[in-house]
C-alpha cells in the first residue's frame, strides 16, 4: 500500500461509462482539505463536457466511513493566527462543490457508506442518487463545537418532515440508514457487501438516462425507522417559537428521552443553538440550495470573524480536549431575545457566488 503522506488524497479515474471519485484520506475518515475540494471541482468540471463519461460517482477510501466532515482542526489554526481569507477561501470553494454537484448536467451516485458528517453531507447529500448501508452514520454535528450547519445543510433539514429538522440541527444526532431515507438525506439503502457489484454495475451496464434502475437492483428495504413514532412530542417542543421555549417545553414533556435531549441542550454552545434555529427556519423557507448557501456563509464568517464560540468549541472538543468550553454567553437563559440576527445579517468581506 501507498503511503498516506505520498498517496493522492482523491482517486480520480474513469471505469467503463464511469468516473470515479474516492476521498482517499482513510486515516482521518476522509477529512476534507481546500486541495481535495480543488480536485474533487476540477475533476467534475473536466468531466462535463466528456462523452466518454456518463455517471459519476463520489465514495471514500476504507470502511469507517465516507467523509468525517472539513478538518477543524485547521480552521482552528486558521482562525487563531488571523488568517480569515484562508478561512472563507476553503468555505467559498466547499460550497461551490457543493452546488457544482447539485446541479451537475449528469447524474452523480454518492455512496456514504460509514461516518458521514458535515462536509461529508455537503458531498453525499445533494447528489441525484444518494445511497446509505446498513453501517451509515450520517449528521450534521456543529452545535457540538460551538458552531451552526453548513455545506446545504440547511436545506436539507429545513426539508425533514415535521420538526425533525431543527431537533437533528440543534441537537447533532447521528442518523443510521433508514433515518437518513425517511428525513430526506438518502435515497436507496444498499448492504455494503454489494458496493462493489453496483460500482461494476454502474460502470458497465448501467443505462446513462437510468442508473436509479441499476440501483433498485441492489437496493435493500431497511427496517423501518424508529423516528416516525417521535414525531408527536418532537414536534410539539421543536415547534416553540424560541430556543428557552423549547427547552421549557422538553423540560415538560416529563419523558427521559426529553430529558436528555434538554441536558444536552444545557451543555452546548447558546449562541450557536441559537444561529442553528435561525438557519434551519430561514432555509425552510428559502427557494433553493444557492440561497440557503448564501445564508449559511453569513453565518459561518460572522462565527469566524466576531465570536468567540467557534474557537473555543475546537478548542475543549479536539485541541486540548478538556472538554469544558467556556460558552458566551454561557447558558440560553442568558441569551438575548433575537440571538440570531446578528449573524443572520452579516456581511462577509468576500461574496459567496
Amino acid at each position: 500500500m501507498t503511503d498516506s503522506q505520498t498517496a493522492p488524497r482523491v482517486l480520480i479515474r474513469t471505469e467503463g461509462a464511469l468516473g470515479r471519485l474516492t476521498l482517499n484520506r482513510p486515516e482521518a475518515i476522509n477529512a476534507l482539505d481546500l486541495g481535495m475540494i480543488q480536485q474533487l471541482a476540477d475533476a467534475l468540471e473536466a468531466w462535463r463536457s466528456d462523452t466518454d463519461v456518463q455517471i459519476v460517482l463520489i465514495d471514500g477510501e476504507g470502511e469507517r466511513g465516507m467523509c468525517a466532515g472539513g478538518d477543524v482542526r485547521a480552521l482552528h489554526a486558521q482562525i487563531v493566527s488571523g488568517r480569515a481569507d484562508e478561512t472563507a477561501e476553503f468555505f467559498r470553494a466547499e460550497y461551490a462543490l457543493n452546488v457544482l454537484i447539485a446541479e451537475y448536467p449528469k447524474p452523480v451516485v454518492t455512496i456514504a457508506d460509514g461516518i458521514t458528517m458535515g462536509g461529508g453531507i455537503g458531498l453525499a447529500g445533494h447528489a441525484a442518487i444518494r445511497i446509505v448501508t446498513e453501517r451509515s452514520k450520517l449528521a450534521m454535528p456543529e452545535t457540538r463545537i460551538g458552531f451552526t450547519p453548513d455545506v446545504g445543510g440547511t436545506w436539507l433539514l429545513g426539508r425533514a418532515p415535521g420538526r425533525f429538522g431543527e431537533y437533528f440541527a440543534l441537537t447533532g444526532s447521528s442518523m443510521n440508514a433508514a433515518d437518513a431515507v425517511y428525513l430526506g438525506f438518502a435515497d436507496h439503502m444498499v448492504p455494503s457487501d454489494r458496493l462493489e457489484a453496483l460500482r461494476e454495475a454502474l460502470a458497465y451496464r448501467a443505462d446513462p438516462t437510468g442508473p436509479s434502475e441499476i440501483v433498485l437492483l441492489f437496493d435493500e428495504t431497511p427496517d423501518p425507522s424508529e423516528l416516525p413514532s417521535a414525531r408527536g412530542w418532537v414536534d410539539d417542543v421543536f415547534s416553540a417559537p424560541t430556543l428557552p421555549a423549547i427547552v421549557e417545553r422538553l423540560h415538560a414533556q416529563g419523558t427521559t428521552d426529553a430529558a436528555e435531549v434538554a441536558g444536552l441542550l444545557g451543555g452546548l454552545g447558546p449562541t450557536g443553538l441559537a444561529v442553528t434555529l435561525d438557519a434551519v427556519r430561514e432555509a425552510r423557507e428559502l427557494p433553493g440550495l444557492r440561497a440557503a448557501l448564501e445564508g449559511e456563509y453569513r453565518r459561518v464568517m460572522w462565527f469566524v470573524t466576531q465570536h468567540p464560540d467557534l474557537v473555543e468549541g475546537i478548542r475543549a472538543q479536539l485541541v486540548d480536549k478538556d472538554r469544558n468550553p467556556h460558552w458566551q454567553p454561557p447558558t440560553i437563559a442568558e441569551l438575548d431575545a433575537d440571538a440570531g440576527a446578528p449573524a443572520r445579517d452579516y456581511v462577509p468581506a468576500l461574496p459567496l457566488f
